[in-house]
């Protein structure tokens, strides 16, 4: 279970990316934990691992938000 760790510790990480490099790293980072934590949940079906990945998901909507800037 150090993917659900590994998740953990991504969202309780300070998100501030200077530069768009950091961003693009980290929203890549999350898309692949998301994904993996797919692939557990369609096994387990456990709620918890559901809201993780809901939680994760509106982390990476901000980033991708501001990679793709403000109109």
């Amino acid at each position: 279970m150090e993917l659900i760790e590994k998740a953990v510790e991504f969202e309780q990480r300070k998100h501030t990316f200077k530069t768009t490099s950091e961003r693009i790293e980290a929203s890549r980072e999350v898309k692949d934990l998301i994904l993996s934590l797919n692939d557990i949940y369609k096994v387990d079906k456990d709620q918890e691992i559901m809201d993780l990945m809901k939680r994760l998901t509106v982390v990476k909507q901000k980033i991708e938000k501001r990679l793709k800037g403000r109109p």
